[in-house]
């Protein structure tokens, strides 16, 4: 299969990645969080084309991206009143609700599970796709399984090129890492995976306490212990301990390895040693934006480690945290 790059913001190739959708066939679709590869969530024919060409496993469910706050009723057998708050809150946007699936939908899209995840991606282009496909996308993120998620189209065409119809340029994503998912399907909301939106936002349009797990492996999107994961090993340290590590390996043996740092004092550190560098910003947004573009890049040096400073230690990174300590699992 010859996989065709089609610019999100032309018409024609929006009517292409139109028809391939509704010819069953599969598209890599901007989103604001990450590339995702989708297929039109009314064909579960199409859907199972998603697991073959990642090599996912088939009871791991996938997110139905729709256009509309009012879609939603399409897809759940009911739709909770808080919807309406957090969707006018945190929509379009990276948040995805958990709900108990209506009837008509696959088991094929929801991994076996009575439960559906659904999205309103903030990607003007997208909504306007699924505006003219009337449908939902289920979409994961576009990359081989457990590898790292992709936010440009380039990373798509690295791990999908020849497996799939197409691929959507919308260029790089704005928040760089996977929506929080929100189980709403019980009386007690749960986040049952940490994303751009917090704990603490979500409690002030609820009006009540949300919980969080304190391991996230609740079977959705992205929640195996292993994820995320660059073909190099990764290491996680705080910043003077990955400092004095460092200082203690020759300069030979330092060619070996990467260093994905943000802190100043860690660049300081780092004056004069032989070791692959890059920088992130110690500002959470530009970090999260660019983290995974990063380990990419650092993925395809000629290193054989990968070793990432510790960001900080406070709810507004959790994801952070939570990407990263997957990425690190052995």
């Amino acid at each position: 299969m010859i996989t065709e790059v089609l610019a999100i913001d032309d018409e024609h190739s929006l009517d292409k990645a139109l028809e391939a959708l509704r010819l069953g066939e599969l598209v890599a679709i901007p989103t604001e969080t990450v590339y995702g590869l989708a297929a039109d969530a009314n064909q579960p024919q199409a859907v199972s084309k998603i697991f073959a060409a990642k090599g996912r496993p088939a009871d791991h469910p996938l997110i139905v991206h729709v256009d509309s706050v009012e879609k939603v009723g399409r897809w759940a057998a009911y739709v909770p009143e808080c919807v309406a708050k957090l969707a006018d809150a945190f929509w379009p946007g990276p948040l995805t609700l958990i709900l108990p699936k209506a009837e008509h939908v696959s088991t094929v899209v929801t991994g076996g599970h009575n439960t559906v995840g659904i999205r309103v991606p903030n990607q003007a282009g997208v909504l306007k796709l699924l505006n003219r496909l009337d449908s939902g996308l289920a979409a994961p993120s576009a990359n081989p399984y457990k590898r790292i998620s992709p936010t440009t189209a380039e990373q798509v065409m690295y791990g999908m090129d020849g497996k799939i119809a197409a691929v959507l340029d919308g260029g790089p994503c704005e928040v760089g890492l996977e929506s929080t998912i929100l189980d709403i399907s019980t009386q007690e909301p749960r986040i049952l995976r940490a994303g751009p939106v917090t704990k603490s936002q979500i409690e002030a349009v609820l009006g009540c306490e949300v919980s969080v797990p304190q391991s996230h492996n609740v079977a959705v999107p992205g929640n195996v212990k292993a994820h995320y994961q660059p073909s190099k090993p990764v290491q996680l340290l705080c910043g003077e301990v990955l400092a004095s590590t460092l200082a203690e390996v020759s300069p030979s043996a330092q060619n070996d390895i990467a260093v994905l740092y943000y802190s100043q004092q860690l660049q300081t550190a780092l004056e004069g040693n032989e070791a692959v560098t890059m920088k992130l910003s110690a500002n959470k947004a530009h970090y999260a934006q660019n983290l995974y573009y990063a380990l990419h890049q650092l993925d395809q040096a000629d290193v054989t480690q990968i070793w990432v400073e510790l960001p900080p230690n406070d709810e507004t990174w959790l994801d952070v945290h939570d990407r990263l300590s997957r990425s690190a699992a052995k």
